[in-house]
This record gives structure tokens, sequence and C-alpha cells, in this order.
């Protein structure tokens, strides 16, 4: 029996070896977790199907795999083994693929089927009526199941891989290939120290963001000074609830309501298809700073909490996050994300797009600064705004009212 990559989520086709569980020679249980996936900043379990021996390992830690990569052989009971003997004699009645060694990758493909006796490729009659109704070529995908059978994860991969070449993706180059690195031991002593799987994702999504959607980042200051001493009014009230809400969380239910009225920024942009998708639900990330690095675990539902929910959701993401507990659940489903320095410090600065969706407000640390209010120069607590957007779909007049509101809602809120 093989172990392989299995299909982890929507759109994630791999991910990294964390740890390898088992050693060969091994006795390992039914559901007994051998390998663990590092993918999309969170760890993923492989388990194994049935019960037997490590018979091979095939990879190490730190490899990069892909979804129906083989990761362990298993020798199982003998109740396996007939039904491993039983799915072997299945497939040696079913045409073989005779494959090519290039697979469809982020680079291109030129896999083709071949069969002698001109067979189309294998796969179960639901995947060949969206492969028909959708207009592919089945026999341009390479299966990644026994015999070369195509399943469900294959069509999408392969239809993720088509959207990808619309959108100009397949010609960026990778983070290792973009930049030649001198030998820098020439002019003095050099460190080296390998980047860790969270970093190496960072720095892949920020560079697809960053080369395949055009930011711009609007800036504005909102005056605070009220919404701060409403929030030293509440608090007593809140702790005894147990929490103690922050400037995200009034600002999180401030945004609710202005994500609802300007829809445009709760949306994504198919590029492929040339459509709009507008969001019903509203799901916020949360950039969390980490020893790792930045991950940013999502909240999902924001408009149905109050103000003591959301501030335990926030602390409890965070805690999760930082002990590197979140899940590929946790992790997904954003419509917009927020991204908070201000406890570090620091002014204005142009967060980067967490595709697919199209905005992110980044807000810095609040400064109390002298401004004129009710016709008197007086110190007042500005707190700096920045919303990058994707100009693909929003327009500056279009931001330039979502900040409008933003800045209002927070001057005058009560």
């Amino acid at each position: 029996m093989d172990i392989k990559v299995p299909h982890l989520a929507e759109n994630i086709t791999g991910g990294i070896v964390a740890a390898v569980l088992v050693k060969e020679g091994d006795s390992v249980k039914k559901d007994q977790t051998v390998v663990e996936l590092d993918t999309e900043k969170a760890v993923a379990a492989v388990p194994t199907k049935e019960a037997g021996i490590v018979e091979k390992i095939l990879v190490n830690v730190g490899d990069n795999v892909r979804v129906g990569q083989t990761l362990i052989k298993i020798k199982t009971t003998s109740a396996g083994k007939q039904k491993d003997t039983a799915e072997v004699s299945e497939d040696k009645e079913k045409p073989k693929p005779q494959r090519n060694n290039q697979q469809i990758s982020e680079r291109g493909s030129s896999y083709k089927y071949h069969s002698s006796t001109d067979s189309v490729p294998p796969t179960a009659p639901h995947v060949r009526k969206i492969a028909q109704d959708l207009g592919i070529d089945l026999t341009m995908i390479q299966g990644s199941e026994r015999g070369g059978r195509i399943i469900l994860s294959d069509l999408k991969r392969y239809i993720q891989h088509i959207q990808n070449i619309s959108e100009g993706r397949d010609n960026i180059p990778k983070v290792a290939d973009a930049v030649s690195i001198p030998d820098f031991s020439a002019w003095g002593s050099v460190k080296k120290e390998k980047a860790g799987t969270v970093r190496q994702k960072i720095a892949e999504k920020m560079t697809l963001s960053w080369t395949t959607i055009p930011h711009v980042t609007q800036f504005d200051e909102a005056d605070i000074t009220n919404l701060l001493a409403l929030r030293k009014k509440e608090l007593s009230g809140f702790e005894l609830q147990g929490v103690r809400p922050t400037v995200t969380g009034y600002l999180i239910k401030i945004l609710v309501p202005l994500l609802k009225k300007h829809r445009k920024f709760n949306a994504s942009y198919n590029v492929a298809a040339q459509e709009i998708l507008y969001k019903e639900y509203l799901n916020l990330g949360i950039a969390v700073d980490t020893e790792q690095g930045l991950i940013v675990p999502v909240i999902k539902n924001i408009d149905t909490m109050d103000l003591v929910k959301l501030s335990k959701e926030l602390e409890s993401i965070a805690d999760k996050a930082r002990k590197r507990a979140v899940s590929l659940e946790d992790i997904q489903g954003a419509s917009f994300t927020i991204s908070n320095q201000g406890g570090i410090g620091g002014m204005h600065f142009t967060p980067i797009i967490n595709p697919p969706e199209v905005a992110i407000l980044g807000i810095g640390k609040a400064k109390e600064m002298p401004i004129v209010f009710e016709g008197k120069i007086v110190p007042r607590m500005i707190l700096p705004l920045c919303l990058s957007y994707d100009h693909r779909l929003i327009d500056g007049a279009d931001t330039a009212r979502f900040m409008k509101d933003l800045v209002e809602a927070l001057e005058h809120i009560t």
C-alpha cells in the first residue's frame, strides 16, 4: 500500500515534509499519522489507511511534495494484500498510459496521454462529464491514481494550471531564479541558515501577489481620541465578561457595515472567466506576527459576532497562530484582511494583498499629535490607515469613498 499526499484543500497542490514519524521496519496501525506536511503555513497529518509494516520511506524532511506523490510504502496485513491484489488485477484490465517524464507544473507541461489501443484515459463518469462540459481534453491531464486514472483533484489542478497561464503566472520566475546571488564570502564571513517552511511559503505567495496584482495603496488618518475614551469607559464592563477589547476589535465592528456597503472590497476577480465574485459572507483574515513568520488565520462570519465574542476570537486565533496550532481550515476562506503593526510601531506602510482577496487594510501605531479641533490646536490621538487594493477591480474613487466612510465611522463612534 502506498501512502500518498492526499487532497489537502482547495487550490493547495502540495507541501513540504515537516516530519516523518516512522522508520523502515516499524509496525503501524490503521489511521496512524506517519508524515506531517507544512502547507499554507499550517501542519497537516497524513495517516495510514491500513495496518502494516513500513517497507520503504521515499521522502525526507524538507522535501517538496505534491498531491498524489507517494511518501511511504506499507506492507499491509493479509487482508490488505488481498485487497491490493484485487486492485492490481482490476488495473491490468485497464489500458496503461505511456507517460513521458514531464508532469504538469507551474512552468507548463508537454504531457500527452497515449494508448496502444486508442482508448480514452481511465476516469470516473462524473469526472469525464465535467471535463466534457468544460471542453477539457482529458488526454492532456496526467492521472495521479493507479494506472494513470484521473480523479477530480487532477482535473481541478489542470484547470488551475490553465487559469494560471491565462493570468500570466506561468511566466513568473520562481523566487530562487529571480535573483542571482553572488558569493558574499568574498567580502567577509557569512552565516547560512535554511529558510523555514513558513518563510518559504511567505516568499512564494508575496512574489505571486506582487507580480500578478496591480497594487495601489491609499493612505489616510483617523482621529481615534473618542474611540479610546469609549474603550476606557466600557473596559470594566467587558473585563467582567473576561475580555479586553482592542482598537482592532472596535475597528472590525466598524468594518462590517462598510464591507457590506462597498461590496467590491469583499469580492474576488476571476480573470479567466472575466467575472467579479461578490461574497455574501464576511470572513476576516488577521495577520499575526509569529517566530516562524507572518501567519494569517481567519475569523469566519464576523457580521454575526458582538464585540465580546469578536475579542475572544481575536485572542484565540492569535494564540493558536503563535503556537503553530492553526489548521488548514483556520487559514482559509478570508474575504478581506487586516494587518495591524500598531503594537510594534511605525506609521504608514504598504501591505501586500493576499490573493484571491482584492484588498488589505494596514493599521499603524496611533500617535498623539497637535490637531486643529473645533477651532483650537489640541493634542489628539491619530491612527494611520493604509488600504492596498487590486486596481483591476477597484478604482481610486472607490477606495477614496471607502476610506472616507471608515475615517468618519472611527471618529464619530459612540
